[in-house]
């Protein structure tokens, strides 16, 4: 504990806080959810692919901008040609309608593009939102007053809207990926994450290894640093592990609506956007970038709600499936109870209680 912990407790003053779970209580917590640890190898298969991309096409032997124009069938509009859109040892998962472009490379590089920014956007989000909120938290009240307005405000702001326009009036020659994770981190996510974090501030700061460390004379930022970031870890480490499958959704919707990443630069919702006119003749094209997406969110969903549930084991999971609500029935079912044939105990009479 701090040196001012010490003068405290020899006034007298209860400096107990309870112990924040270590890392080996927090595994124990995550292993506990099987559902948690196949969405965590899940997302690390992803990551291992996205990291791997220029090794698995290499492997391949393709690239994802190089033309096939001989494996379409221009007759038919640009169907490529063979089953299940040109799959074969040399395509692993055929080649897109019009272009002959390899879907495999495509979609590999494609997650390179829709980790990148979603991961990127949650860094900026959370740094961001935990200077603001610890800033309004600790500050005075007219520090407090103008930060929270100002957080308001982001918080009231429509993410597609202020995308649209600030991505419209962007130079082209600024690179898109990273244009895309900064509007995102700076339109959303950072003000909810100021605002939950003001209020642990808010909570934290009245207790007495905060109060003392204050009073000791500690600026406010070694106050923050020393005391509050500790206990500020566990609420922002799961809003962060939430708050990347939204910002994958958001890339992926400003890319189908045009305004995010460009070609020839791969991303998922790019690639829907080009599909969607494609969903009879190549059916294939219209569902693998919607399958990794799908997969993708579900599986940073259900992580982040086991990483939320192993920091707090006193909350409940919102994703729980049959399996536990069947074991919480057994365990109910084999709780003692009162005994079938058991007579309740006869009222005292009035003589006696008096």
């Amino acid at each position: 504990m701090s040196e001012a912990l010490a003068a405290v407790g020899a006034a007298g003053t209860d400096t107990s806080v309870p112990a924040a779970p270590g890392a080996h209580q927090f595994w124990r917590r995550l292993r506990a959810q099987r559902a948690a640890l196949v969405a965590a190898a899940v997302v690390a298969l992803l990551v291992l692919v996205a990291l791997a991309a220029p090794l698995l096409t290499a492997l391949e032997g393709q690239d994802p901008t190089t033309y096939h124009p001989s494996l379409i069938d221009s007759a038919r509009g640009g169907v490529p040609i063979g089953s299940f859109g040109g799959v074969g040892a040399d395509h692993w998962l055929g080649v897109e309608p019009q272009t002959g472009r390899d879907m495999f490379a495509r979609l590999v590089y494609g997650a390179r593009v829709s980790l990148g920014v979603s991961l990127g956007a949650t860094v900026v989000q959370v740094a961001l939102g935990v200077a603001v909120g610890v800033a309004s938290g600790l500050g005075n009240r007219w520090v407090d007053a103008v930060l929270s307005r100002v957080t308001d405000i982001f918080v009231s702001l429509p993410l597609m809207v202020m995308a649209l326009a600030l991505l419209a009036i962007v130079p082209s020659g600024f690179p898109r990926p990273v244009l895309v994770a900064v509007i995102i981190a700076l339109v959303s996510g950072w003000s909810t994450t100021a605002k939950m974090v003001r209020a642990q501030t808010l909570t934290l700061k009245n207790l007495d290894y905060v109060a003392a460390s204050r009073l000791s004379g500690w600026s406010i930022g070694r106050t923050a640093v020393r005391e509050l970031l500790p206990g500020l870890a566990a609420p922002v480490i799961t809003y962060a592990a939430l708050l990347i499958p939204q910002n994958i959704s958001a890339e992926a919707a400003l890319s189908f609506l045009g305004v995010g990443v460009k070609p020839p630069t791969p991303s998922w919702g790019q690639m829907l956007t080009s599909a969607d006119v494609w969903y009879q003749a190549a059916p294939q094209y219209l569902l693998l970038p919607a399958l990794a997406l799908f997969v993708t969110v579900f599986a940073m969903t259900v992580l982040g709600d086991g990483v939320r549930v192993a920091l707090d084991p006193r909350a409940a999971s919102r994703l729980r499936v049959g399996t536990g609500r069947k074991r919480e029935a057994r365990a109910e079912t084999a709780a003692p109870g009162p005994a079938p044939d058991a007579v309740p105990a006869p009222a005292p009479k009035e003589e006696e209680r008096a």
